[in-house]
């Protein structure tokens, strides 16, 4: 089907997802302040959010691979530095990922809606696509867009079955990011060296296959 590694990416991608964020923090506002069902709502906004990710990257790095290699392995290149670049950033941040706040709404739409923006127009979410799908594609494939969507959707599972898992065990969760700041800002430093890892592991890779 086009992909090279799927394993390595599943694997991936169920690590990155552990790595807490705005969205897990967004959950967490909503099931705890709101209830479970605004934590599933808010839940369903963002997998939408990265499903709407995977499509605009899916079609246009199908289209640069159809293209011009060249420039393909060019973005894989610039993608696993931007991913170095993200984990040196995340290490040495001095406040804490999980200091975020987001305003408690009522309604099932405005939730759904707010957690659909907060991942979609999140700039960020669309340079980790860009950087990590383009790594486990084939440049040799002539399956088009189809390795892209396969490895997005993979991804969208794992992430919402993740925050599904947060959204019922909030108060476990809630419990946890509560602790002191020496306790919180650790996971600056988990995140940073995960980022760091896989993105020297997927210039390694990209030199092999280059």
């Amino acid at each position: 089907m086009g992909i090279i590694n799927y394993g390595t990416f599943i694997v991936s991608a169920i690590v990155l997802n552990l790595i807490p964020g705005s969205d897990t923090i967004f959950i967490l506002s909503k099931s705890t302040l709101g209830s479970k069902r605004q934590g599933i709502i808010s839940v369903l906004g963002i997998s939408s959010g990265i499903l709407a990710h995977t499509f605009l990257a899916a079609l246009g790095l199908s289209a640069i691979l159809a293209t011009s290699t060249l420039v393909f392995n060019s973005i894989k290149w610039l993608g696993a530095t931007y991913l170095i670049y993200l984990g040196i950033t995340t290490f040495l941040r001095k406040e804490a990922l999980t200091t975020e706040r987001t305003e408690l709404t009522v309604n099932d739409w405005q939730i759904y809606k707010q957690g659909l923006l907060t991942n979609l127009l999140n700039p960020k979410v669309a340079l980790f696509f860009l950087s990590l799908l383009p790594q486990y594609v084939d440049t040799q494939s002539q399956a088009g867009s189809l390795p892209f969507f396969i490895l997005g959707i993979t991804f969208v599972c794992t992430s919402t079955i993740w925050s599904l898992g947060i959204a019922y065990g909030s108060s476990f969760f809630v419990g946890l990011f509560k602790k002191n700041e020496r306790t919180k800002k650790m996971t600056n430093k988990i995140a940073g060296c995960i980022y760091i890892g896989l993105g020297l592991n997927l210039l390694r890779a990209t030199a092999k296959t280059s």
